[in-house]
């Protein structure tokens, strides 16, 4: 018999009686592709609140990455973790993995987890996406769209892109995902 493939194993309780992959039930049981290779498996962090960010380097909400880097330095030891998700989907991405990491790392000091460059709408979105556009108003509709993960991995609010990373009633909000209060 062959080896059975180790990602196989571990998508195994997963998998419904009919043989098709069933839905994760909480944002923990998503694995994006990592920027710099291999698996961004959200089962890291567990636990913890996740402020999911669909990115692009050339667009006119990128300083947000500043912002963003700030809210990840000012929140991660309670438990909070900013996940960058660059996308071109709206034509403002590199569709190199390495140059993403090397612009982030150049502008921005960028330390907090990112994914390969990853489709966030549409047909072609990563289920991850779908999942949280099913939870929170739908899919991303530009660049720095924002979905704030509770600790419990299953309730979701959606930030526009224009909701700056460190407005108020975001960063209100992420504190309530804290705390255990509701994200509202």
């Amino acid at each position: 018999m062959d080896e059975i493939p180790r990602r196989a194993l571990l998508a195994a309780p997963l998998l419904m009686a009919t043989g098709a992959a069933a839905q994760p039930q909480t944002a923990f049981g998503f694995t994006l592709p990592a920027l710099e290779g291999g698996d961004l498996s959200l089962a890291e962090f567990h636990g913890r609140a996740l402020l999911v960010v669909n990115t692009a380097s050339f667009c006119g909400y990128t300083p947000q990455y500043a912002a963003l880097q700030r809210l990840h330095d000012r929140f991660e030891a309670r438990g909070f973790a900013v996940i960058g998700v660059p996308s071109n989907d709206f034509n403002q991405e590199s569709r190199d993995n390495a140059a993403i990491r090397q612009f982030c790392d150049t502008m921005y000091g960028i330390t907090f987890p990112m994914a390969a460059l990853t489709s966030v709408r549409g047909q072609g979105a990563h289920p991850l996406f779908a999942w949280l556009a099913a939870r929170a108003g739908g899919p991303p509709r530009w660049n720095f769209h924002k979905y704030l993960v509770a600790r419990d991995g299953t309730t979701v609010r959606a930030f526009t892109t224009s909701t700056e990373p460190e407005a108020p009633a975001l960063v209100r909000a992420i504190e309530a995902a804290l705390e255990g209060r509701s994200l509202v």
